[in-house]
């Protein structure tokens, strides 16, 4: 799944950005999905007092909410984003804030002096407000909406790269930087998307009902070096083969 983020300020146009985003890679066949990253205190993903609120305050950790015409589920905590996607099926990602996001990213802003908080080596371009009045940026392109909606698809389409697994710097960092940094590397060509390390070039992975789960580089380390530990002290085992253990609880 590729991913990119749409980041501003408040009300600078982000909003009607990942809409055109949406709209034309929905056109074209990709099936996307999006996240909304909100940060007003105010705001819940259910009501207090309602049914489905009133589980997650007994203590669920996890709560479904299934209506006639949606589905809800709702953690009573802020997921990581590598957490957010293990439960995404889609083609592409279309992200609504999250700076810190280890995906390219457009910026949208009112004014040119907010630029230089916003834009560093992971953006690919500008849209919002001040592109729609006019505004050039010397390095990145900028996309006016809603004519510009198909050059943005087509930029989102060729910048953007298999989304990286968002890993938490302190557990993984194998690759000498962290996601961020690496997502900032293959935008501006320093890197390619091979180099993660996280993604079972260490040999070994694990499938949980069905399920891939994601393993930080020393716990694969850990678990490859006993495990073949344990199968070079057995009788008959040629050397060298693949090893295949299967858990049932």
């Amino acid at each position: 799944m590729k991913a990119i983020a749409v980041i501003g300020y408040h009300h600078t146009g982000k909003t009607t950005t990942v809409l055109a985003l949406v709209r034309a890679l929905t056109a074209r066949g990709y099936k996307v999905a999006t996240i909304k990253d909100i940060h007003s205190g105010k705001y819940r993903a259910d009501s207090p007092g309602k049914n489905s609120a009133l589980h997650v305050e007994a203590g669920s950790i996890q709560t479904v909410a299934r209506g006639l015409y949606d589905t809800a589920l709702i953690y009573p905590r802020t997921l990581p984003l590598n957490e957010i996607i293990a439960h995404l099926q889609a083609d592409f990602l279309v992200i609504e804030g999250m700076k810190d996001a280890p995906v390219p990213k457009i910026v949208c802003a009112k004014e040119a002096a907010e630029l230089p908080e916003l834009i560093d080596d992971s953006c690919i371009g500008i849209s919002g407000i001040i592109a729609s009045e006019g505004f050039h940026h010397p390095e990145l392109p900028g996309f006016k909406l809603p004519e510009d909606a198909e050059a943005l698809c087509d930029t989102a389409l060729n910048k953007c790269f298999e989304l990286l697994p968002a890993a938490d710097p302190d557990c993984c960092s194998r690759c000498g930087s962290s996601c961020l940094q690496m997502a900032k590397d293959i935008v501006q060509g320093r890197r390619k998307r091979s180099d993660c390390v996280l993604d079972g070039k260490s040999g070994i992975s694990l499938t949980v009902d069905g399920k891939a789960v994601q393993i930080v580089p020393f716990v694969q380390d850990i678990l490859k070096d006993s495990i073949l530990a344990i199968v070079k002290n057995l009788r008959d085992i040629p050397a060298n083969k693949e090893i295949e253990i299967r858990i049932k609880p």
